[in-house]
């Protein structure tokens, strides 16, 4: 089926999800921290950057074109230069007097560039590796993409923040943030032209192909399983509250005591949630994926719940104490996070669980759009609520939103054997 195995995938797959996490959390996490200091409104941030997510929630009405023009490959190398172009953009817009509005235009065309790149670079790895490999380099994919949650949310942030101290000027220091990017962006595209492998398989859609009634078959037979009821309740409340959070997460942290935040310095953030919490985070998901590989994910499910909501009685402490120590406040964060990325992992493992079938792909596909509508439309609104409420009243209304996830979590079925070795 494939022509073209003799390039290690030690040469791509690690590179490939490293950048196809990068835009992504620009466009979600970076994106926060940068208005945030220029001094943008919490309900303007909230509102406008929940609205980035659209592309992600949309990205399976468009994946059939991907299928149907051009090769994977050729997508995946193309997009990674436009991404290059518009992290340039940003970079170029943030001394205009509607550096906000505009910059914010270009980042939407990026994060839609980034959906449909996840959609070529998902597809290429089936076509690019073997079955044994495919199942091989999971935990490869999973922990580059993570890397680049870590260098996202952690150096660059801190490099952001020195920068901004050193040259006096938030706005350059961020446009050289963005610049450096879209270097990073021009060297992926540039090692991928070369590297990647030009598998047999990778074509077009066969002529004659119906577009549309493949697009309607696979939507039918999604919305069609049984208790999808259930699976869209699960997958739109899991994150119910941890969606209105993260929005504001920043924010706290880097407002000033009399308004109710932490006080922290963006190069703090950086340090304290970008690095040690994203650290956290990643072991607490490497922690599920084992306990779930052991238990299974019926077993598991209930104190994966648990795990992910609970924590967020870390905010509701942090904005009432408001403690000044660092230390204190980093390892706080990290209890969060470890509980975040443990608890997420029954998330990921019930959407492949709901996916098995014959188009495990494209329902993939839907259930991560799905998840990602119940992040956005909640974040949107969570800037204003916060901004009405205080901060300290804020987080008690973020860990009482997460009591629908706990009722769909006793009303979902799981196969009792799923995610065991």
């Amino acid at each position: 089926m494939q022509t073209s195995q003799a390039k290690s995938p030690w040469l791509w797959v690690p590179s490939l999800y490293f950048g196809q996490a990068i835009p992504y959390i620009v466009a979600n996490y970076l994106s926060v921290v940068m208005y945030k200091d220029m001094g943008i409104s919490n309900t303007d941030i909230a509102f406008y950057t929940s609205l980035l997510y659209l592309p992600w929630v949309i990205k399976p009405l468009w994946s059939p074109l991907v299928d149907m023009f051009g090769a994977k490959r050729g997508w995946t190398v193309s997009l990674q230069l436009a991404m290059a172009a518009a992290l340039a953009a940003v970079g170029t817009t943030l001394h205009l007097p509607a550096f906000f509005m505009v910059s914010l235009a270009v980042m939407w065309l990026m994060a839609f560039a980034s959906a449909t790149h996840d959609i070529s670079a998902d597809g290429f790895y089936m076509l690019g590796l073997r079955q044994q490999q495919q199942a091989a380099f999971v935990g490869v994919r999973s922990t580059f993409y993570r890397l680049a949650t870590l260098a996202g949310q952690g150096p660059l942030v801190i490099l952001a923040g020195t920068l901004a101290v050193t040259l006096n000027d938030v706005y350059q220091a961020w446009a050289i943030v963005f610049f450096v990017l879209a270097g990073l962006f021009l060297a992926l595209f540039a090692w991928h032209q070369a590297v990647l492998p030009r598998p047999e398989a990778d074509r077009p859609a066969a002529p004659g192909t119906n577009p549309l009634r493949a697009f309607l078959a696979t939507f039918g037979s999604f919305f069609g399983k049984r208790d999808i009821w259930l699976i869209l309740g699960f997958i739109l409340t899991f994150r119910l509250g941890e969606a209105q959070l993260l929005k504001l997460v920043a924010p706290f942290l880097k407002d000033p005591l009399d308004k109710g935040g932490l006080g922290l310095t963006t190069a703090q953030y950086g340090t304290a949630y970008g690095t040690i919490g994203i650290i956290a985070l990643t072991v607490g998901g490497l922690f599920g994926g084992w306990l779930i590989s052991r238990l299974g994910l019926k077993r598991c499910l209930w104190l994966m719940v648990f795990a992910v909501h609970l924590p967020d009685l870390v905010f509701v402490y942090l904005s009432s104490a408001q403690p000044q120590n660092f230390a204190v406040i980093s390892a706080f964060l990290a209890i969060e996070q470890f509980g975040y990325g443990f608890g997420f992992t029954a998330m990921m493992l019930y959407m492949i669980m709901v996916c098995e079938g014959p188009y495990k792909t494209a329902h993939y596909a839907i259930c991560t759009g799905l998840m990602a509508l119940g992040m956005m439309v909640p974040g949107m609104w969570s800037g204003k609520l916060q901004e009405m409420i205080g901060y300290q009243h804020f987080f008690v209304w973020v860990c009482v939103a997460t009591i629908p996830a706990f009722v769909m979590a006793a009303l979902v079925r799981i196969d009792p054997e799923f995610g065991k070795k």
